[in-house]
């Protein structure tokens, strides 16, 4: 789950990571009264969404009056903002941030995830703020710093130290790094994040050290732990098909193709998506059912597939472990009585009651195709959405 910008920075404030003031606004004359109440100019207004690249985007703008605080947030509210993460659909914008501006002596980045290489908590730091880390990881790698934090230890000021030193901070600058680090540390384990960024993270001419910018994302598996993090979840940032799936516990994420795929399990769900894309074809979307799904969520699955109107065709791919397939089958006829489906409808089957999937789906009566493995279903659903179209 993510959030936005200003509820990110107040709750790293919380832990002692050190942020400019600031308020968000959902009108222009709420931004009036937060830039009257901060009493310093300038004043910065940000487009509040769920995506990088908001300046490139004039999703971020300068103000030095009251008077620009409230043009610049009547021009940014409502406006659809178009960064290279949102895609060429846009984000609507329907609050802002309001906070006061600083005078930039530097800027770095500065982020906190964890690597999957090591399986361990690690902070990356760069002296190239402001600027996307995978361009900075392909063209000036030897620029990334890297502390990797061991889990019974846990953080140590050593290590702070090192980012600070790395970036070419002196002084309390080093003190105020460490400080900021911890923090940062601290809020990632206490509340199960699985990214904090912050980019830029800036020396200021004063010599102080803070967050411009703050990204959080947290384990959707942990918010059970969190109810505050999850009061945070803002519905409109969030792909309706994708949040009507997680409700009924289907792991969804919709992708550009047009053939629709459900699988059960992850890791047979990527190879399903990547034997279609090796026979020509595009999958229209992630799904996975989960090992033991009843046949309510199966035919929950076959219809969150078939709300995509870009879908011109549907592989199911089972291997019957803990799922059976006369479950799944149950659970496919239903769904297609239900949608009435006028799509290539290609199922593969295979481990516990295959026979008995195989029997449901033949007494059906359902124009079903049948594969026996997973080449020979890839193969035959692209055929078949290349013939109909």
């Amino acid at each position: 789950m993510n959030i936005h910008e200003y509820q990110a920075k107040s709750v790293l404030k919380s832990f002692g990571v050190a942020v400019p003031q600031g308020s968000v606004a959902f009108t222009s004359q709420e931004a009036q009264e937060v830039a009257q109440k901060l009493q310093r100019s300038p004043w910065v207004v940000k487009a509040q969404i769920h995506a990088g690249g908001r300046g490139k985007g004039g999703g971020v703008k300068l103000a030095h009056s009251i008077e620009e605080v409230t043009t610049l947030a009547d021009q940014i509210l409502g406006m659809t903002l178009i960064t290279p993460q949102t895609g060429p659909q846009g984000r609507l914008v329907k609050k802002v941030y309001v906070e006061e501006g600083c005078a930039i002596e530097k800027e770095f980045y500065l982020s906190l995830l964890m690597d999957r290489v090591t399986s361990r908590v690690t902070f990356l730091a760069s002296t190239e703020g402001g600027v996307e880390i995978e361009e900075v990881a392909a063209n000036h790698p030897e620029k990334i710093i890297k502390a990797t934090i061991d889990p019974v230890a846990g953080f140590q000021p050593f290590q702070g130290r090192k980012l600070a030193f790395g970036l070419g901070l002196k002084g309390d600058q080093v003190k105020e790094l460490t400080k900021l680090t911890k923090g940062l540390y601290e809020a990632f384990m206490a509340l199960d994040a699985s990214l904090i960024e912050i980019n830029p993270l800036v020396l200021t001419k004063e010599g102080k050290i803070l967050a411009l910018d703050a990204k959080m994302s947290f384990d959707d598996n942990a918010l059970y732990r969190h109810q505050d993090i999850e009061d945070l979840r803002d519905l409109d940032e969030e792909d309706s098909v994708e949040r009507e799936a997680a409700l009924h516990e289907i792991s969804y994420i919709k992708l550009e193709g047009n053939i629709g795929c459900m699988v059960n399990g992850a890791g047979l769900a990527m190879a399903t998506m990547d034997i279609i894309k090796l026979y020509g074809g595009a999958p229209a979307n992630f799904l996975d059912v989960g090992g033991g799904a009843p046949k309510e969520r199966v035919t929950e699955a076959f219809k969150i597939i078939l709300s995509d109107p870009h879908v011109r065709g549907v592989l199911v791919n089972i291997f019957g472990g803990i799922m059976r397939c006369d479950i799944i089958a149950e659970g496919i006829v239903a769904a297609v009585k239900e949608v009435q489906l006028k799509v290539p409808l290609v199922v593969r089957l295979e481990g516990t009651n295959k026979a008995l999937g195989q029997e449901i789906f033949s007494k059906s009566g359902l124009p079903i195709l049948s594969a026996d493995d997973l080449s020979e279903a890839a193969q035959l659903i692209v055929k078949e959405v290349k013939e109909a179209a």
